[in-house]
């Protein structure tokens, strides 16, 4: 049997953290046992279905690199095929024709649900007979007795059929519902393992009995526990980003969070790091754990460090350029990007904050920090900076090794620690106390600019001594 798997979202926002990683593992599923993987866009909600939404959904697996095989395929494209089914199931008896109004539907819910019986369609129009010159649904005949599956995840599920109303298959305008649209496309598909959130556990039986009906083989099913928030309810905006893409504009790496939605509910021992070829090496659905996976920020964070620390600059160097550029910044054509990257790498946790700490690099003056300013750009730092300008003119070439020999050797004169020279090099370079090593944040600048960073700020103190 050749595995076929699908991940099959509708397009009336944007893809979700779920949606997501129930994207993944039917990826890595289909990719470990040499199968399909199919993208089907369930757009038969055309009022709520829109052009954006499917472009999000589109944009988000490509960016996280969730490529499929076969698709994307549309339902709406297919209204001719499920009306063909569904008309098959009328001439066999198994569907039949509903002619209750929506209004006379609701008022029964509301009389059953004040009389405490459960709102179910009372099958009224199961043995008519005559054919009124009115609208009509197709509805299902739910037959006696229970239907029972194994899930690959939760193990053996049973449901009465007794709870099941018949259910609607074509409304009365002619459209299909949700349920029988996903067993004609999964079984002509020939989709073998349904993998998909548990909140459609309750659509499986109904799916279950479609499929008998129509007489295709069912598929091994296989139900994913829902992503919580920190406070053990369903992840939604309220506990922070839950678009797939918000997560790209807030800078962070795809294979960062790919990596954070494999590990959230499935695990391979205590490994944490995993590459996307691991990823399909050690999938299995048995792996999967049958509780919820709570979503924790802080890990997806140190996760995208790591990630960012460990990538090589040339491959960050694309993907900070629209950071620079939403700051103003045009970086495309500089020539200082690598070296630039290399210093921020070590601490940057995500590509925003990345671009954000880099900006001195780019200014043509920085802003001092009063506080820094006034400790260490001051009378008494002025000659050391004096002297460290003269040492540094020059230079060839301008790099860490002649940088930092040009620092011993003046410390090495005056008798002073580095500390007591690189603190004001740092607030006259950056405007702050804070950077990366001072040897590789002076080489990184480049000649030109940080001689300039120097003498600017020895023209700063002259001014602040003037003044006095």
């Amino acid at each position: 049997m050749s595995v076929r798997t699908r991940f099959a979202p509708s397009p009336t926002g944007y893809l979700h953290i779920g949606g997501a990683r129930t994207a993944l593992f039917s990826l890595l599923y289909a990719r470990r046992m040499k199968g399909a993987f199919i993208l089907r866009i369930e757009d038969t909600d055309v009022a709520r279905s829109t052009k954006e939404s499917i472009q999000a959904i589109l944009d988000g697996m490509e960016w996280l690199g969730l490529n499929w095989d076969e698709g994307p395929f549309f339902q709406s494209q297919r209204f001719d095929e499920y009306r063909k089914y569904a008309n098959e199931l009328l001439e066999k008896g198994l569907v039949y024709r509903c002619y209750c109004t929506p209004e006379e539907l609701e008022a029964r819910r509301e009389a059953a649900m004040k009389e405490g019986r459960p709102p179910m369609y009372d099958g009224r129009c199961r043995a008519r007979t005559d054919r009124p010159d009115k609208p009509f649904a197709l509805r299902f005949k739910v037959p006696p007795g229970s239907t029972s599956f194994k899930d690959e995840i939760k193990g053996y599920i049973s449901f009465d059929n007794s709870t099941i109303e018949d259910l609607i298959i074509l409304r009365s305008d002619g459209t299909p519902t949700y349920n029988f649209c996903v067993v004609v496309d999964d079984a002509t598909m020939n989709i073998t393992h349904v993998i998909r959130g548990d909140d459609h556990i309750n659509n499986t039986p109904k799916q279950m009995l479609l499929y008998k009906a129509l007489g295709y083989e069912l598929p091994i099913f296989a139900h994913l526990p829902m992503i919580l928030g920190s406070d053990k309810t369903r992840l939604s905006k309220r506990h922070g980003a839950t678009s797939v893409m918000a997560y790209k504009e807030m800078g962070y790496l795809p294979h960062a969070l790919v990596n954070y939605l494999a590990r959230l509910g499935w695990s391979a021992g205590d490994q944490e790091i995993f590459s996307m070829d691991e990823l399909i090496g050690k999938f299995s659905l048995e792996s999967v754990g049958k509780s919820s996976g709570v979503f924790n920020p802080e890990k997806l964070l140190w996760l995208n460090q790591h990630y960012i620390k460990n990538s090589k600059p040339e491959e960050l160097k694309d993907l900070l350029l629209p950071f620079w550029k939403e700051l103003g910044v045009d970086a495309s054509n500089d020539t200082r990007l690598v070296p630039i990257i290399k210093t921020l790498q070590e601490r940057a946790r995500t590509l925003k904050e990345m671009a954000e700490h880099s900006l001195f690099y780019f200014r043509e003056k920085v802003e001092y920090d009063p506080k820094a300013a006034e400790k260490f750009l001051n009378a008494e730092t002025a000659g050391l900076l004096q002297e460290l300008i003269q040492k540094l003119s020059g230079l060839q070439p301008f790099d860490e090794a002649g940088i930092e020999a040009a620092f011993n050797s003046l410390l090495e004169e005056k008798g002073l620690k580095l500390g007591k020279l690189a603190q004001p090099v740092r607030v006259a370079l950056t405007g702050t106390t804070v950077s990366p090593g001072i040897f590789e944040t002076l080489a990184s600048m480049g000649s030109e600019l940080a001689l300039k960073r120097l003498k600017d700020a020895l023209a700063f103190i002259g001014e602040k001594e003037a003044a006095r």
